[in-house]
């Protein structure tokens, strides 16, 4: 199938890229390459999947010289007239939306580039599948839109009303507007809320890479919440069969579904809501312990409060992900850890 995958650039969309081609689909990839983070990052993952930094140019289709039947455009899917240009011509089957502004604590001082990328960008995502219809969509929810949840395992039946970030509001969103064009224009949509995404390739500003760079460079590593945390980390590559196995399976309506009692993961309409996360949560002390295991190296710690807009655990029930598709996320954190410490090693030398 031809699938349009959205931040290619992004970790990932890096990693799913690679993974569809190898199972012989075609990817027409799109990211807008912003600065969020370091854009060599972001360069070095496009040219490790063929892309070449130098024929980059906003608007221009360029074909991968390394992963046959990739091809890449540097664009914004806030552009509504390039995305819809792109649909009419391109005759694509499935959509992957990955793209978006990450990161809990960056919505508290630039809340207005998440109105723009999670919000505006995603309507116009929605609008290209109601005029040039596709088999499914699928795009990146969260783990934090259960927000003030404290019920665990958390479970796509619960309730998702009291987010704490606004990070978490416009994934909440999404779902939302998702679950309307499922209703107004019978689009199959699928949400994924990804839970604590790690490995190679990732992202600098997640906490892994942060605690990598200060050991190697004799930091203190910041722990907050005095190290009393705990996340349901989930590697890479479960997390990407995960996003595989779902857009092989379009939404279907559920016969079950009663407005008497609804349930908030499906609908009367093609829609469904999925949590992809490993189902065994770590203690943040353990997650830095198998870090200082690989790096060979202690960390020196600063305890920290917790931060604005953050939670103290999360805990994945993949019970419906595994039912569907008959996948569950299974990388322990030691093994996982091991593989980005050993690229870690590499790409940065």
């Amino acid at each position: 199938m031809k699938y349009f995958v959205t931040g290619t650039a992004g970790f990932i969309g890096f990693h799913l890229t690679n993974a569809l081609i190898q199972k012989g689909h075609e990817v027409l990839g799109v990211d807008n390459i912003n600065d969020y983070y370091d854009v060599n990052l972001k360069y070095s993952r496009l040219e490790e999947a063929g892309i070449k930094r130098s024929d980059i140019k906003h608007g221009v289709l360029v074909s991968s010289e390394k992963l046959k039947g990739y091809s890449f455009m540097q664009m914004d899917i806030a552009d509504k007239d390039l995305l819809m240009n792109l649909f009419e011509k391109e005759g694509i089957d499935v959509v992957v939306n990955l793209a978006a502004q990450a990161g809990v604590r960056y919505s508290l001082e630039n809340p207005d580039a998440y109105l723009l990328a999670n919000i505006q960008g995603f309507m116009n995502i929605l609008e290209a599948c109601r005029a040039f219809p596709v088999k499914h969509l699928v795009y990146a929810s969260s783990s934090s839109v259960y927000g003030a949840n404290t019920k665990m395992p958390f479970a796509t039946t619960h309730n998702v009303d009291h987010p704490v970030s606004l990070y978490a509001a416009t994934k909440k969103s999404n779902e939302l507007m998702a679950h309307t064009y499922s209703h107004l224009f019978q689009i199959p949509t699928t949400g994924l809320r990804f839970f604590t995404v790690y490995g190679p390739w990732g992202r600098p500003d997640m906490a892994l890479f942060l605690f990598a760079d200060a050991m190697k460079k004799g930091e203190k590593i910041k722990v907050f919440n005095h190290g009393q945390m705990k996340r349901d980390f989930t590697y890479i590559d479960d997390i990407v069969e995960g996003i595989i196995r779902v857009s092989e399976k379009p939404a279907q309506k559920n016969p079950a579904w009663s407005g008497d009692a609804p349930d908030p993961g499906s609908s009367y309409a093609p829609y469904k809501v999925y949590n992809i996360g490993n189902s065994q949560p770590v203690a943040l002390m353990d997650y830095i312990k198998a870090l200082e295991d690989a790096l060979g190296k202690t960390a020196e710690k600063e305890m920290m409060p917790m931060q604005m807009g953050d939670v103290p655990a999360t805990f994945a029930d993949v019970t419906d992900l595994s039912d569907d598709t008959g996948y569950k996320p299974s990388t322990s954190v030691q093994d996982g850890v091991a593989k980005f410490v050993s690229w870690y090693n590499e790409f940065y030398k």
